[in-house]
């Protein structure tokens, strides 16, 4: 008993004059930074964390061991702070984030997006166009001051791949070194990835009747409450955080951002989550705090029909065509993206035919119709088609006539603007697409 009192009695000997290295460490940091990078001091100064007496030192303190460790005024440091740091202190976000499709982002770098930054670019765009909001892999130089390599630092990508081990990086979000909530809560804080011609939440956002609502009433937000759920907190609108993390009165706050959305419509066929229906149910339940129940499903019957057609009518047969086009090997060049056709395809799909998909689930009606379908159904018949037959493959042409003449989604090119114009009022065209509005089992 003795024993194991004496060895207690160490051990807390032991970890107060930790404690105490570890707080003489820290107030140099404080000391030194306050007057060399007097921005980042404030930051820290504001933040929760320094009224929780966070330092710059628990945050940033290291093993000798570690890859990207570096010596500097007799303590060993990392510029990089990782979600592994970060889930000393958060383990469930921590968690929750490395199983979420933010943490996959950097697995862009073996795609076609970054393969074409590459080849039609070149690296140097890679870097900054494609790796500043994906990630990069973090590389080590060891003749660097900081250890880390000037092509892959700084990089707060969100799903930045780092020495350690982990996948992330928390101030993609979360900018250091306020690490603000409030920030992370308002769409801003999404909106330097998730914008521009392939994926315009941010635009489709600030055209919607949430976004309305959101900058006109900011202030009634509640953006700095501790507590902050939906319908009980605030209740002015909703912002990317709300819909995709944000607690709601039946739902605990997230950071797997993928919980509640039912649809992958990144790819070129839109497809169903794993658990889909749970992840529906769990996004009709953010909207419910809002809306009535008959509204939500409502909401859901069209949104769902718009990715359907977007399928349906235009990526299936577009697919199919490339599909055929390289099986009979009528591809001139064989690196991807040195034929016309595959440009023409890629935007079909990766540009306007994401533009509607992302519309129609946002409630942005502009990007999914004139941003979105008009653009799909311009390039699909005048572009991609007349592309696709100057290859003369007898399949691939077979293919083309039967669709224009045979499928009623497309047997419209062929016939006369008043005979259409009177199957539009008379309801007979409105039947051709009912099946799209079966809802999935």
């Amino acid at each position: 008993m003795k024993k194991s009192l004496a060895i207690m009695i160490l051990f807390a000997m032991a970890w107060s004059m930790t404690l105490a290295a570890n707080s003489s460490i820290a107030g140099k940091c404080m000391t030194c930074h306050k007057e060399k990078t007097t921005g980042l001091y404030k930051q820290w100064l504001d933040s929760n964390h320094a009224l929780h007496n966070v330092t710059c030192y628990d945050c940033h303190a290291a093993e000798r061991k570690e890859p990207d460790a570096f010596e500097h005024e007799g303590a060993w440091i990392a510029t990089l702070v990782t979600p592994k740091d970060c889930g000393a202190c958060h383990p469930q976000q921590t968690q929750e984030v490395s199983e979420s499709y933010h943490a996959t982002a950097a697995e862009i770098l073996d795609s076609k997006d970054a393969y074409l930054a590459h080849v039609a670019g070149g690296n140097p765009i890679a870097v900054v166009g494609c790796e500043t909001c994906h990630g990069s892999k973090v590389q080590i130089d060891p003749n660097s001051p900081n250890k880390l390599s000037k092509l892959s630092w700084p990089n707060s990508g969100i799903g930045r791949l780092n020495p350690d081990g982990s996948k992330g990086s928390c101030t993609a979000c979360h900018t250091r070194h306020s690490f603000d909530k409030a920030q992370a809560r308002q769409p801003e804080a999404c909106s330097k990835c998730h914008l521009g011609p392939d994926h315009p939440q941010k635009e489709i956002y600030e055209e919607s009747k949430h976004g309305n609502a959101y900058y006109t009433n900011i202030d009634k937000m509640n953006l700095d409450s501790d507590k902050w759920v939906v319908g009980e907190d605030y209740y002015i609108a909703p912002t990317c955080a709300t819909c995709h993390m944000s607690a709601t009165p039946n739902q605990k706050f997230t950071h797997d951002v993928g919980q509640r959305i039912s649809w992958t419509l990144r790819p070129p066929i839109s497809k169903r989550q794993d658990n889909w229906q749970q992840k529906k149910e769990n996004m009709q339940d953010v909207c419910a705090a809002c809306h009535e129940n008959q509204f939500v499903e409502n909401f859901y019957y069209q949104f769902d029909a718009v990715v359907r057609l977007y399928n349906e009518k235009f990526a299936r047969p577009a697919t199919e065509i490339m599909n055929l086009l390289k099986k009979n090997k009528r591809l001139e060049r064989q690196a991807a993206f040195s034929n016309k056709i595959e440009w023409v395809y890629w935007e079909l799909w990766h540009h306007e035919g994401r533009r509607t998909r992302h519309g129609a689930a946002m409630a942005g009606p502009d990007y999914a119709w004139w941003h979105g379908m008009y653009d799909v159904a311009q390039n699909f018949y005048f572009d991609f088609l007349p592309e696709a037959q100057h290859y003369n493959d007898p399949e691939v042409n077979a293919y083309i006539e039967k669709l224009l003449n045979d499928n009623p989604m497309h047997s419209w090119i062929n016939r006369s603007t008043q005979e259409l114009k009177e199957e539009i009022r008379s309801g007979k065209m409105q039947q051709v697409y009912e099946d799209l509005f079966q809802e999935d089992k």
